[in-house]
């Protein structure tokens, strides 16, 4: 039997190179983490977001559930390995919060393309093929694995599905998981999508 699912928006980084906090940016009329966790929402009965123990009282995260992170670790693995270990007998239906071109669509078809004899369902990125960590269904079986990783220095998700041989999934949607770092990507992404904001 499956484990049940719970959503996860990563919503801990620093925002550098933005200078700016991406969460807070405008996509469609909404504020990115807002945006992110009714994605979530429409897709488990439950959705966390992925915080620094820093970032605890921040009006935009306090609006949501929080994962505050439990291991000494930078980038999201960080995130991602906190909430295994915060309910050890659920999947996590991961999201970073910097996807504005995330759809229903996509997260209907991971849901549904699951495999949780797997440690993750993940998709192939359309850029360069590799495994797609921010973006996925992490399974209970991962955590002792990710942990072992984490204290051995791991910082790249990616790194640690590839080395785990997790398979890809192709992506339905090439733009889907293009995330938005700089505010030069934010400009752009704002000429695309209506309704967003690039001041």
């Amino acid at each position: 039997m499956s484990a049940p699912l719970h959503g996860l928006v990563l919503a801990g980084g620093q925002s550098t190179r933005m200078q700016r906090d991406k969460a807070a940016l405008e996509y469609l009329g909404r504020d990115q983490l807002g945006r992110a966790g009714e994605l979530l929402a429409r897709h488990v009965p439950r959705v966390f977001v992925s915080v620094r123990a820093n970032q605890q009282a921040d009006p935009l995260r306090r609006r949501w559930p929080m994962i505050v992170d439990a291991v000494q670790s930078e980038g999201p693995v960080s995130g991602i390995l906190s909430a295994l270990l915060e309910y050890p007998d659920h999947a996590w239906l991961v999201i970073a919060c910097d996807l504005p071109f995330l759809s229903d669509a996509v997260l209907n078809d991971l849901v549904a393309r699951r495999d949780p004899r797997r440690l993750a369902t993940v998709y192939r990125s359309a850029h360069d093929g590799l495994p797609e960590p921010l973006c996925a269904i992490w399974e209970p079986a991962a955590a002792p694995l990710l942990a072992s990783y984490q204290e051995q220095g791991g910082r790249c998700p990616r790194k640690f599905l590839t080395r785990h041989e997790v398979p890809t999934l192709e992506l339905p949607e090439a733009h889907a998981l293009d995330n938005i770092n700089t505010p030069q990507e934010y400009a752009a992404a704002a000429a695309e999508l209506p309704g967003t904001g690039a001041s």
